[in-house]
């Protein structure tokens, strides 16, 4: 299966993966399939020298700060009732 082909059985959002250039200190992201999260890239400037930078993901709700009486917790979900 070519390129084309795999991309295009694959339509939803790609993860994106921060990088650094160590020529100019560009620092810049790709989005990419996971397989191909540790291939090189080559920074904006058409530099090879790259390294990959660890991300951290903020996610974010309104969601309630406490659960909601009988929604369970504990070590296994309140299954059992620690």
């Amino acid at each position: 299966m070519d390129n084309a082909s795999a991309k295009a059985l694959y339509a939803g959002p790609m993860p994106r993966y921060d990088f650094r250039c160590r020529a100019c200190g560009d620092t810049f992201e790709l989005s990419r399939p996971m397989r191909e999260s540790a291939e090189p890239a080559t920074c904006p400037q058409g530099h090879d020298d790259t390294v990959k930078l660890l991300s951290t993901v903020a996610v974010t709700g309104r969601g309630a700060a406490t659960p909601a009486p009988g929604a369970g917790g504990g070590c296994c979900g309140g299954a059992c009732g620690c």
